[in-house]
């Protein structure tokens, strides 16, 4: 029996996407409203609660409306949206971080938002305690058989990001289309982005970071990057966030890992990167060990919005997460 799926916002530059990869599987059955009924209320409101699944793919005011409407309903929901990220009762939708499971059992599940994917992706592992290394450098390492946090949650931490202008929905791709002559675009200047508080909550941190986040004009893709000054974080072993994420994302499908010798000499996004679904992480070391670059890339309309739902739907679903996605 497939599972019937409503996608609440179907017409988004996310919801598009999820549309387009669900329709030809087999295991899902859509519940698509006609134009004239996307707004109508009653027309959502029987659409949520006939679906098994519900995908928001809306502004966070609308999303927080779509699940008044479903109230009474054993609706399952993934919203896309920042509305739910840090709210009572939602399952965070990072499931290497949170676990598989977590998922699989939850009603409501937030996805996480593009930068956050990448910061936390880098950061989680690094700032929840791991068994201690005696060398990172032997191989395989050796433990003391305690447990402690490689990176300080009460530092001042810095999100260096880029993104390909798809991130910013319809009216930034209608921008980068009609002004050809931007290259780059700083924004959050005011501060406050409503990514912080996930950013801050699921790295454990102290205080938000700083962050800078910025829009080139590539369609797609996106690197996150967290720098850090061992030395002056009085920190040793700059291999050791290597290890932490290599065993860390171990048994993970989607996450790759590189050693920071192996590593290219040059990160790049293409202005018209293929659609993809993993996340490849990268630890850089100074020659002397004293300052580290770390350094995330994603697909923003992958594993930062539309692979990360159809990765959680399928994980909801008892399917292999894997299905469907683009690896």
């Amino acid at each position: 029996m497939s599972t019937r799926v409503f996608i609440d916002g179907a017409a988004g530059t996310t919801g598009l996407e999820i549309h387009e990869r669900l329709r030809p599987r087999e295991e899902f059955d859509l519940i698509v409203l006609e134009d004239a009924q996307r707004k109508d209320e009653a027309a959502r409101k029987e659409a949520l609660h006939e679906a098994d699944v519900a995908i928001l793919c809306l502004p966070d005011d609308a999303a927080r409306e779509a699940v008044k409407l479903a109230e009474g309903s054993n609706t399952r929901i993934i919203d896309a949206s920042s509305a739910h990220r840090v709210a009572e009762g939602w399952t965070y939708g990072f499931p290497e971080l949170i676990g598989h499971k977590q998922v699989a059992n939850a009603q409501f599940v937030s996805n996480p938002g593009c930068y956050p994917t990448g910061f936390l992706a880098l950061m989680t592992p690094l700032t929840h305690k791991i068994p201690a290394i005696v060398n990172p450098l032997e191989n395989p390492p050796r433990y003391t058989g305690e447990a402690y946090s490689y990176l300080p949650n009460d530092w001042p931490y810095t999100v260096n990001a880029v993104s390909g202008y798809s991130g910013g929905g319809n009216a930034m791709i209608r921008r980068f289309g009609k002004q050809p002559e931007i290259a780059y675009r700083a924004y959050g200047l005011a501060f406050g982005h409503k990514h912080l508080p996930e950013m801050q909550r699921y790295a454990g941190l102290k205080h938000a970071p700083v962050f800078s986040p910025s829009v080139v004009p590539a369609f797609r893709g996106m690197m996150v990057e967290v720098p850090l000054p061992l030395k002056a974080m009085g920190l040793e072993h700059p291999f050791a966030p290597y290890v932490a994420h290599d065993e860390w994302y171990e048994e993970c499908d989607l996450v790759r890992v590189f050693h920071p010798t192996e590593s290219p000499e040059e990160l790049l996004l293409q202005t018209q990167a293929e659609p993809w679904d993993g996340i490849d992480l990268y630890s850089y070391a100074s020659p002397d060990g004293e300052q580290v670059r770390l350094i995330a890339h994603l697909d923003n309309l992958g594993k930062g919005a539309s692979g990360a739902a159809i990765q959680n739907l399928n994980i909801m679903c008892g399917l292999p997460e894997t299905t469907g996605l683009r690896l």
